[in-house]
């Protein structure tokens, strides 16, 4: 059986996913009833496709804790699939009150949007690039793509398949959808096989064409979607 358990002590969530290529929570929504955390642990509701917090002038400062400095050329790379395509720019935090700041855990993870003052993007060996551009992209204001109320028109959701506890991350999440078509080949869209139950696809594509929830680069959607977002156009 695949557990996903948080686990909160200090003010501090720590993530234990297991096997992390299997439960892949790739946000702490995932783990606390689709919430987000203001204010160390204190929990609020968000369920917007994408937020209105957004980093000032799309300027990230950053930190990266010490115990990941084997890590900086794969955040790095994460950052340049970002800075590639989008204005957004990440920059090594100075005195700036709102930051990122990558800390070693047991899963990949993130809050979603700019919360406020120091806010973790955890990160563990397990974590490809791609999976933590996914975390960034969270970050920078995007929730799951399969969560947008069009999804039943392009994707098929196998609740039956789902591990038990685990359906709200497939529930549709009215909100702000940029005025973009849907994109089964998002960065941000999660694999066929995410929280399985039984090694059966969670989800199903209704037409055939590109890979579901692949974690190897922005999408052109991805890249319209960051562009709106943060006015880049």
């Amino acid at each position: 059986m695949w557990l996903v358990l948080p686990q909160i002590s200090a003010g501090r969530v720590t993530l234990m996913l297991d096997p992390p290529q299997q439960a892949n929570a790739e946000t702490l929504q995932e783990l606390q009833d689709d919430t987000n955390v203001q204010e160390g642990d204190i929990l609020i509701p968000e369920n917007r496709n994408a937020v209105e917090n957004l980093w000032a002038d799309a300027i990230v400062p950053y930190t990266i804790s010490y115990d990941l400095a084997y890590r900086e050329e794969n955040i790095y790379a994460a950052f340049q699939m970002i800075t590639n395509f989008t204005c957004i720019r990440f920059q090594q935090r100075t005195t700036e009150y709102n930051y990122l700041t990558f800390v070693s855990g047991n899963g990949c993870s993130s809050f979603v949007g700019c919360q406020g003052g120091p806010q973790p993007v955890y990160l563990s060996r397990a974590c490809s690039v791609g999976n933590l551009c996914h975390e960034i992209i969270h970050a920078l204001g995007l929730h799951h793509e399969h969560t947008r109320n069009d999804r039943d028109e392009y994707i098929s959701v196998q609740w039956q398949s789902i591990i038990p506890g685990r359906q709200n991350n497939f529930m549709v999440k009215p909100g702000n959808t940029l005025n973009l078509p849907y994109d089964i080949n998002s960065i941000m869209h999660y694999g066929k096989y995410f929280f399985s139950l039984d090694g059966r696809p969670t989800m199903l594509p209704k037409q055939s064409g590109g890979q579901m929830g692949q974690r190897m680069r922005l999408s052109q959607l991805d890249i319209h979607k960051l562009n709106r977002l943060y006015y880049c156009e």
